[in-house]
């Protein structure tokens, strides 16, 4: 099944005190690993979705930039879905060092061709690793554009229209979605 991938760099990392998607992860970038895995995968075309200012041409990958600026992810989201040209968008958040091939492989596989999956733990969606289908787009600009930028009512809307499930995470699975979000949890 052919997907497009967007990495989400585009936080301002204030928590951490840094741009979190240039942090060193076993001497790369945390960039670097997450474009490196989704590139794996067989990812039709990769989208990084960036703060301006910052220069990511050394990375080879299309740079998106927000069009709602600072409603966080949900901007991001709505960027991939609108230039993707493949039914499906794996999203992947920057700061999860821990995320693997074998897991994102997990997800792709129970999509269908038009409705991608998020995964959920312990009733929380985790709609930062997720799989969303390009139709999602429409659904994106509404909620931004009622300013809704939540990532739970969003995934929940589109799971309503029918255009995605959800998928329960396994406990050893869990350690995936550790993420760096301060300097005390590099």
């Amino acid at each position: 099944m052919k997907f497009s991938a967007l990495i989400l760099a585009g936080g301002r990392s204030q928590r951490m005190g840094r741009d979190k998607a240039m942090l060193d992860i076993d001497g790369q970038t945390l960039l670097t690993r997450q474009i490196a895995l989704v590139r794996e995968l067989g990812a039709t075309e990769i989208f990084v979705s960036g703060r301006v200012g910052v220069d990511y041409t050394s990375f080879g990958c299309e740079v998106l930039f927000d069009l709602f600026p600072d409603a966080g992810p949900l901007a991001g989201v709505e960027r991939g879905l609108a230039r993707s040209t493949t039914p499906l968008l794996l999203v992947l958040a920057v700061d999860l060092p821990r995320m693997t091939k074998d897991y994102l492989q997990r997800l792709l596989l129970a999509c269908t061709e038009n409705a991608g999956v998020v995964p959920e733990i312990d009733g929380r969606l985790e709609p930062l690793v997720a799989v969303y289908p390009r139709r999602a787009h429409a659904l994106a600009m509404e909620h931004l554009g009622s300013g809704d930028n939540s990532m739970q009512h969003f995934a929940m809307a589109i799971e309503e229209a029918g255009g995605l499930s959800f998928m329960q995470v396994t406990k050893d699975e869990e350690a995936q979605f550790f993420n760096w979000n301060t300097p005390e949890s590099e």
